[in-house]
């Protein structure tokens, strides 16, 4: 049997990606979870919102002033060493955070410390991540294994929250100390894998050279086209994060309904993110991501409109099946279509661009709620993602019309 009739149970077969799929798994989980404690410890401290406004920006910053550093470092060093670095950067917050509380000097400078040390290590360990999924397995196998890759992320978005969220009523130091435990697993996953490819560049660090990810994406439509496609059509569609307000003041349902919203989307992108790994998408590639991203859009307006709690969660899990869609698509077309030497820097601007979306586009729901409502808000923010769509269709024909990953040797050619 060849690699491209390998059945999607090849992907079982390979230690590398396996490894890294856990190091992704416990790292998420443990990342989720030391949220709660951090998040809540500082509404518990200061009792401000703006506080907690300020987590979601300290770890933005990183992401903005770092791209060029961080793209440079994934292509010149052992990607391997830089995801384990970070992981352990984690492991030593969360062992501060759990030290803190024990002795009762947890204060909100403390906090913010530590969440501006995690936004730098997910700034780099993020990218540097992505950019190693293709060394794992044979590109034959490469769309299964992102989807995989996501589920994994999904798997850790539903249960790092909700063991965090339990055990913090417990014992909240707990929670702490076991995503230490998590942080752990994850630097011994990592530093077992053994992966082809990546032989860190020698080639002088230069301003020529840190900036070659953007010459790279600005000379190819395609990947141009799908990276800002996804910074504003998530910039746009950020209505998960007004579910407290639909979940109190539109659908009267509490803290246990908000629970069940914050989750509905995670549900549906996983299980899209399961068939996906076992069926994957290997035609009609741009059809299909943009079809993908008007659901998306549809669903948004579904959810605002909605005021029964089984309805929005399930406008909710069809966002999330149509967004888990599309990144698999828009994932799979960056990584393939990059030569194994530039992933580092490409990933590095795609994570630029995705991560400031997500800041920015709650910041946006956030505003525009508070001006216009928070029905009018998601209504603006769906229709604006299908004209989104439309538009881009317009101006990048050739992601339009993609048929099939084309692997960046080829793509060269062309």
């Amino acid at each position: 049997m060849n690699e491209a009739e390998a059945p999607s149970g090849r992907l079982l077969r390979e230690r590398a990606f396996i490894l890294l799929w856990l190091t992704r798994l416990f790292g998420t989980i443990g990342y989720q979870a030391l949220a709660i404690v951090i998040g809540w410890s500082i509404y518990a401290i200061t009792g401000s919102a703006f506080d907690l406004g300020l987590v979601g920006l300290l770890q933005f910053i990183p992401a903005v002033v770092l791209t060029l550093l961080i793209g440079h470092a994934a292509d010149r060093y052992d990607r391997r060493l830089i995801v384990r670095l970070a992981q352990s950067v984690y492991a030593i917050c969360a062992a501060i955070v759990t030290a803190a509380m024990f002795a009762g000097w947890l204060t909100r400078d403390l906090l913010f410390a530590i969440v501006f040390m995690i936004g730098c290590a997910r700034a780099f360990e993020l990218p540097t991540g992505h950019s190693l999924v293709p060394a794992t397995v044979p590109a034959s196998l490469l769309p299964r294994a992102v989807a995989a890759w996501t589920s994994a992320n999904q798997v850790a978005v539903i249960c790092g929250p909700a063991l965090g969220g339990f055990l913090y009523a417990v014992e909240p130091r707990a929670v702490s100390a076991l995503c230490v435990v998590f942080f752990v697993a994850a630097v011994a996953c990592v530093s077992a894998m053994r992966i082809r490819g990546n032989v860190p560049s020698r080639d002088p660090p230069t301003l020529r050279s840190a900036l070659a990810g953007f010459d790279f994406i600005r000379s190819r439509s395609r990947l141009l086209g799908v990276i800002t496609l996804d910074l504003f059509v998530v910039l746009l569609g950020g209505a998960t994060a007004l579910l407290p307000v639909f979940a109190k003041d539109i659908l009267a349902a509490g803290p246990t309904g908000l629970g069940l919203l914050r989750s509905a989307p995670a549900i549906g992108a996983l299980l899209t993110a399961i068939v996906l790994s076992r069926v994957p998408i290997e035609r009609h590639l741009g059809r299909k991501m943009f079809i993908s991203v008007a659901v998306f859009g549809i669903a948004t307006v579904a959810f605002g409109l909605s005021t029964n709690l089984p309805l929005s969660m399930l406008a909710l899990a069809v966002l999330g099946a149509s967004d888990a869609v599309s990144v698999v698509i828009r994932f799979s077309l960056v990584q393939i279509e990059t030569p194994d030497h530039m992933r580092g820097r490409v990933s590095a601007i795609n994570y630029l661009f995705v991560g400031s979306s997500n800041t920015l586009g709650d910041f946006e729901a956030g505003a525009v709620a508070g001006w216009l409502g928070a029905v009018n808000s998601v209504l603006i923010g769906g229709i604006g993602s299908l004209i989104v769509a439309g538009l881009w269709m317009g101006l990048f024909p050739d992601l339009r019309h993609l048929d099939r990953y084309q692997p960046a040797e080829e793509n060269d050619k062309s």
